[in-house]
């Protein structure tokens, strides 16, 4: 088993999740995968500072601004806005960061690397829980 399927096994038992890039539309990404993540048992934390809320939750400005350490977070957002929450993912000291396709280039993986952080892409978190 190579280190992004241990990664990705590890991350899929942690149970405090943070979406970053979350959004009330229904038909995106960032909506299916919070609610895939709620519906399977997982306490996630919505992250927009676009939004205030979705269907009922409310939708933080930042990482810093959650009430909680997550112990995952999940990106939803493109390499751009990625390469700030990376910033404040390894200010928080979190370790463990899924990219979902799409939201990451060479220099985005490079850098989480480069942290020392536990990574996973190319895979899609609503593929890996069904």
């Amino acid at each position: 088993m190579d280190q992004v399927e241990k990664n990705k096994e590890e991350m899929l038992k942690l149970k405090t999740w943070a979406v970053v890039g979350v959004t009330p539309d229904e038909e995106k990404f960032g909506y299916k995968i919070y609610q895939k993540l709620k519906n399977h048992g997982y306490h996630v934390y919505a992250v927009n500072p676009k939004y205030d809320s979705v269907e009922g939750d409310i939708i933080y400005n930042s990482l810093k601004d959650l009430p909680e350490k997550p112990e995952c977070v999940n990106i939803v957002v493109n390499p751009k806005v990625a390469k700030g929450v990376l910033e404040e993912v390894k200010a928080l000291g979190i370790q463990y960061v899924w990219f979902q396709p799409g939201t990451f280039d060479e220099e985005t993986i490079a850098h989480a690397e480069e942290a020392g952080l536990n990574i996973v892409y190319y895979d899609c978190v609503l593929v890996a829980l069904g």
